[in-house]
């Protein structure tokens, strides 16, 4: 059965905690991979000119973790909250986790674990199921380093995305502590009266942003707020 959409536009703005759900370890928890490696060593691109195979096992290593891994709850919500709505994901998490969910329309900040690329530039992708190592070059002969962004590297699709934050009729922030900069900050292009949703079991410090709080992790809070929203749009 076909659902005629309605004409508002919402944003999701993801982070690692929608994915953690899924055992995917986060940075910023006090178990996650901070703990567990020194970002300088591994996701810096000082640390990949210095050392580089260290760097590739890394993410060799995260990449077999995503590939072994399962959309949750939120993310399932979050691709049903596609049928009903104009729907456009901003996420920050590297994983596919969106995608495999049946969300269409996904655009992610720092890159996708799950692709390559040349160490020139990053216009040609490649897909990427296995480990890269030194000496696998792309078709440009040069070689090839995951597609990711690291710290100390531009965020290339940062217009992108507050072009997308800027005709938003409705945000949802989840699963991020809006600590990470620039990201953190594309919830300000969101228009003044958009109407924002927090999705967070910590209360976090927003300034003067309006959001209204679900307190609590994302496969419990999305399925209820994507519920409360398809049932406003039924009953407009």
């Amino acid at each position: 059965m076909n659902v005629n959409k309605s004409e508002k536009k919402i944003v999701i703005l993801s982070g690692a905690g929608i994915s953690a759900e899924s055992g995917l370890g986060t940075f910023r928890d006090t178990d996650g991979l901070w703990e567990k490696y020194d970002l300088n060593e591994v996701a810096t691109i000082d640390a990949w000119h210095r050392n580089s195979e260290l760097v590739l096992s890394f993410y060799d290593a995260r990449r077999t973790q995503v590939l072994a891994s399962e959309p949750n709850k939120a993310h399932y919500a979050l691709a049903e909250l596609e049928k009903h709505f104009n729907v456009e994901i901003i996420t920050q998490n590297i994983d596919d986790l969106h995608e495999r969910s049946g969300s269409k329309n996904v655009l992610h900040l720092h890159g996708e674990i799950l692709k390559g690329r040349s160490v020139l530039n990053d216009i040609h992708l490649y897909p990427i199921n296995g480990d890269i190592k030194m000496g696998d070059l792309t078709p440009d002969g040069h070689q090839m380093r995951p597609h990711i962004v690291w710290f100390g590297e531009a965020v290339p699709r940062m217009l992108d995305a507050e072009e997308i934050m800027s005709h938003c009729d409705i945000l949802i922030v989840v699963g991020t502590s809006l600590n990470v900069y620039p990201a953190a900050g594309l919830r300000y292009a969101c228009p003044d009266n958009s109407v924002k949703f927090l999705v967070d079991p910590n209360n976090l410090p927003l300034g003067d942003q309006q959001f209204e709080h679900f307190q609590g992790t994302a496969t419990e809070k999305i399925p209820l707020l994507v519920d409360k929203l398809i049932q406003e749009f039924k009953n407009a």
